[in-house]
Parts: structure tokens; C-alpha cells; sequence
């Protein structure tokens, strides 16, 4: 077996035992294109080989999601099938988690019209919210993992011929996600403490607020009463530890929705639903979004605060070194899922229930008195890098410096 392969073979064994930590006689269902096949049937192998129920794969293929945006009426649109929600419900109440892995195209709806995405994307976000109780609250264990694609690869590596780029991402996805350790797992458990530790510092500080300078950047975030941090793997509901997001790098927690005041300018691109948003930042009040701008892709920010008023708002704050694996690999990767962890960032949209204590338990008007956010939507942009500082006040006006010069001070 070359190199490849067997790195490919940790890969998946990675996802099954330590990104979804799958039981015996749980379910798993898989959701990819056509692109992770070869990925997606060794994930099945290691989910059989450690006592899954069943595995289903679920296809999303972007060149049919093309055709359905290129020729499908405006009704198909303004609909989602309720059978597709009525199916992923009954599978996570039955024991069922979910594996989910990206091969994108960051530009794959350039040349589609955005009120048409916008529409098909609050269609859906409406019709999936009463699943994602159970992604958001702990019941169902889930785990987002990537692979290149030829037109994400390229987008990374433009002067690379498609075989050179494809060899070069895949590179940094093993190096970002540690599968050129000898041990992955033992990798990932090690990498787990690190970031316990600056979890249980900040929850046991309870910080009242953030504050966030860098060029562009004059941000005072308040966190939401109640708000815990969360770092590195999570507990289900069910008492089994699981890491959603591969790589990750984060500590996160719950701003408070309506105390957010000052300037934000986001450090890298977003690729958001086929399309990039370049050069954008914002001005907020009282916690909403009052001013933006975007040298590329200002329709698709307008659009995506047009799904709802919660989406104005601010549902998470994450901290990460500048000095980290990704960052470290000085690339962009235009995927959410590398990028967010190159750098601190926040997200539009929903809050997390279990970034809050009790959060889980608590019913969402609760969890709305205490200041968290709720919305249709949930989206990461990033705004950290070498010249961020951020400082932590505490009940009393303590100040505790937490990052210099884009990375922690201790």
C-alpha cells in the first residue's frame, strides 16, 4: 500500500473513531458528491468494522445542483421536499449520526443568479430547522471532514496543472488535519487537552466582555449570560465525546445578540453558497449589522441578511492562534472549514445551545433572555491575523490581555 492510501485509510479511520466516535449498533449516515466516493467507502468499511447498525450514503451532486439552479422553474426554489427533512428526523431519532464531507467548488454558482441561491437557501434553512435541534442541541453526534476537488484545488494552486494542485491540497488537508502522525488518534487526543486547557481558563474566568482591535477592527463584544466556552471534542447527550469540525483549531462561545458595538473587518475571503466575498467588513450596533461592505460579493452579504432578523446578528465568537497548523501552512484554502481555523472569527446566525451552560436543556425563549442569537443560518467569517489584540474584561473592569499580535499571550 503507497503512501496515499494508507494515509487515506487513517483519514477515515480518523473520522469514524474520533470525529463521530461511533458505538455499536449506532447508525451512521454519510453525505458527500460524487467526488468522495473513494473516501466515503472506507468510512463505511471503519463504521461496519466497529459495530455501526447501518451506513447510508447520502449523494450531493454539485453538477445536478447546477442543473436544478440552470433550468429549474421558480417554484423549485421557493419549496423544499418535506419528505427530505421527514427522513434525516427519523433517522437521528433513531440512533443515527452524521459524517459530512466537503469537496467544493468555492465558485460553483458564480453565474447563477443570488436572489434565486438566496431564495433555495431559506427555503431549506427553513424546512431543516426542526433537524437541526438535534445537530445544535448534542442528540445526534456529527463530523465535517474535506477532500479536494479539481476547481478547489485549483482556486488554491491557479499556476498548478489539475493532478499538481490536487496533490498539493491533499498535502495540507493530511498535514492541517495531523494524518502525517504516526498515530492520528493519539495526535488528535493530545491536540484535545491543548485546547481544554484554554477552554477551562475561560470558563472558569466567565469574562464579561471582549474587546477586539486590529486595522479596520474596533469591536466591543459583550458574551451572553450564561455563555460557556468550548474547545476540541464536545459530549453528546448520550455522554460520548465527538469533534464536529476536522480540522479544528477554535476555542468558541456565545456573544450576547444585542450587545455587540463598533467596527469589524473580516481578514480573508468567504466562499458562501458557490460564491467569494472579498475585502468586506461592518459596523454594528446594539449588536445588528448596520453598515457593510465588500469590494467583491456585497449582493451575497445583502442576501444573507435577508433571511432573517436573527442573521444580522452575531451567534458565535471563536478565538485562534495565528500561529497554528493551517495559518502556518500560508495558504488560503477558500473553504470555511480550514480557514476558520487559520484565524479568530466570528459567525452570523444561530448561537450554539450547548455554548451556553445548560444550554441544551434550555427552551429557545431561554435561551433568548440570556442573549443568545437564533436564526436560520449559520456562518463563519474571519477576522484574525498577526496584528489582532484582543483583551477580556472581567465583572469587576479587570483587564486580561488574551492575544498579542494575533496569538495567545500565554
Amino acid at each position: 500500500m503507497d503512501s496515499f492510501k494508507r494515509n487515506l485509510e487513517k483519514y477515515a479511520e480518523l473520522a469514524v473513531k474520533v470525529g463521530i466516535n461511533l458505538k455499536e449498533k449506532e447508525g451512521l449516515i454519510i453525505t458527500g458528491n460524487t467526488n468522495t466516493l473513494p473516501l466515503a467507502r472506507l468510512i463505511m468499511k471503519k463504521a461496519y468494522e466497529v459495530g455501526a447498525k447501518h451506513v447510508e450514503f447520502q449523494l450531493n451532486d454539485d453538477e445536478m445542483g447546477l442543473i436544478r439552479y440552470q433550468h429549474g422553474y421558480d417554484y423549485v426554489f421557493e419549496n423544499f421536499p418535506k419528505w427530505k427533512v421527514d427522513s434525516l428526523e427519523a433517522m437521528y431519532k433513531d440512533n443515527y449520526h452524521h459524517i459530512f464531507i466537503l469537496s467544493s467548488d468555492p465558485e460553483l454558482l458564480k453565474d447563477i443568479d443570488g436572489e434565486k441561491v438566496a431564495i433555495s437557501q431559506k427555503s431549506a434553512s427553513l424546512a431543516m430547522a426542526p433537524v437541526m435541534k438535534y445537530r445544535m442541541t448534542g442528540i445526534t453526534k456529527w463530523n465535517i471532514i474535506a477532500m479536494p476537488s479539481i476547481p478547489w484545488a485549483k482556486s488554491v494552486f491557479p499556476d498548478l496543472d489539475d493532478n499538481t494542485a490536487m496533490e498539493k491540497l491533499w498535502e495540507k488537508i493530511f498535514a492541517a488535519t495531523r494524518i502525517n502522525e504516526d498515530d492520528p488518534v493519539k495526535a488528535w487526543e493530545v491536540h484535545d487537552k491543548k485546547l481544554k486547557k484554554y477552554k477551562d481558563f475561560l470558563n472558569e474566568k466567565q469574562f464579561e466582555k471582549l474587546i477586539y482591535k486590529g486595522p479596520g477592527t474596533d469591536l466591543e463584544v459583550y458574551l451572553a449570560d450564561g455563555h460557556y466556552w468550548m474547545g476540541g471534542s464536545k459530549l453528546s447527550q448520550s455522554g460520548h465525546a465527538y469533534i464536529a469540525n476536522m480540522p479544528t483549531e477554535e476555542v468558541f462561545t456565545t456573544p450576547h445578540k444585542l450587545k455587540v458595538n463598533g467596527t469589524l473587518k473580516a481578514t480573508k475571503p468567504l466562499s458562501l453558497n458557490g460564491k467569494l466575498v472579498e475585502g468586506f467588513g461592518f459596523t454594528f450596533k446594539d449588536g445588528k449589522v448596520v453598515e457593510f461592505y465588500a469590494e467583491k460579493g456585497y449582493d451575497v452579504l445583502e442576501k444573507l441578511f435577508e433571511n432573517d432578523e436573527g442573521a444580522k446578528y452575531l451567534g458565535e465568537v471563536a478565538l485562534v492562534p495565528d500561529d497554528s497548523p493551517i495559518s502556518n501552512t500560508g495558504i488560503l484554502f477558500n473553504e470555511t472549514l480550514f480557514d476558520e481555523n487559520a484565524s479568530c472569527h466570528f459567525a452570523f446566525g444561530r448561537a450554539y445551545a450547548y455554548a451556553m451552560r445548560d444550554g441544551s436543556t434550555m427552551t429557545q425563549e431561554e435561551l433568548t433572555a440570556k442573549g443568545s442569537n437564533f436564526s436560520l443560518i449559520h456562518v463563519d467569517f474571519m477576522v484574525g491575523g498577526p496584528e489582532l489584540n484582543i483583551t477580556a474584561y472581567e465583572k469587576d473592569g479587570t483587564k486580561v490581555k488574551l492575544f498579542e499580535n494575533g496569538n495567545w499571550v500565554f
